[in-house]
């Protein structure tokens, strides 16, 4: 199985919207964090392509150190799709794997975007609490190692900062892709730019819309209440 679509966009720009799109239109299943949160032990596989990732870069800069490659066959064995961290973070060597896939890079209002990581992603990672299950413990370094570390740069709380880190994943992303493979993509938008550019005919259902801030955080405390 081959990726087709490889998402772009960072969490909180409807990326859960965006996997239960593509699973509707038959391009499923579609890797997002979930899927890690529901197999944890897959964190240290992204964990590891993470490392992977930071010393081919400092190769390139002229570092020594070499990275181990990354099976993307074995860790996304068995989808067609990816949208959401840890994916996203790897869209660059995802896009240069697997060259038909078309990439999506969702997007959404700054501000809005801003409101709702510092409510719900970025106010987890502030959050302490004593974390002793194995899975959790996983789940945690990788997380933290990727976003907190490597996205953000271990700055949380700065608005202009963790902004300044999304408009540099914007940026990248649309000055390294040709037009004919990349789609800027607000959910808002609904079906018909998507499926256009996907070339797919628009289900005659509702564009799913889902993930809000309160649904986010409900999640997440019932999550660690049955940690408890």
């Amino acid at each position: 199985m081959t990726l087709k679509v490889i998402g772009a966009g960072f969490g909180r720009t409807g990326t859960l919207s965006m996997k239960g799109a593509l699973e509707l239109l038959g391009l499923g299943p579609c890797y997002h964090m979930l899927e890690v949160i529901q197999r944890p032990e897959n964190a240290d596989a992204w964990y590891n392509a993470a490392q992977g990732r930071a010393a081919q870069d400092g190769a390139a800069q002229g570092d020594a150190t070499q990275g181990v490659a990354t099976d993307w066959e074995d860790i996304l064995r068995g989808y067609h799709s990816t949208v959401d961290w840890p994916a996203c973070y790897f869209w660059e060597p995802l896009a240069a794997r697997y060259p038909d896939a078309k990439v999506i890079l969702t997007v959404r209002d700054e501000e809005a975007w801003w409101q709702s990581m510092s409510k719900t992603i970025l106010r987890s990672f502030q959050e302490s609490d004593d974390v002793v299950d194995p899975s959790r413990l996983r789940m945690r370094r990788m997380t933290r190692d990727l976003i907190v570390e490597k996205v953000f740069g271990g700055i949380l709380d700065d608005r202009d900062h963790v902004l300044g880190a999304y408009r540099r994943n914007i940026e990248q992303v649309t000055a390294s892709l040709p037009p004919e493979r990349l789609l800027v993509f607000d959910v808002a938008q609904g079906w018909e730019p998507l499926c256009a550019f996907l070339e797919l005919p628009v289900p005659d259902e509702p564009f799913p819309l889902t993930n809000t801030t309160e649904q986010f955080q409900q999640r997440a405390a019932e999550r660690k209440a049955a940690a408890d």
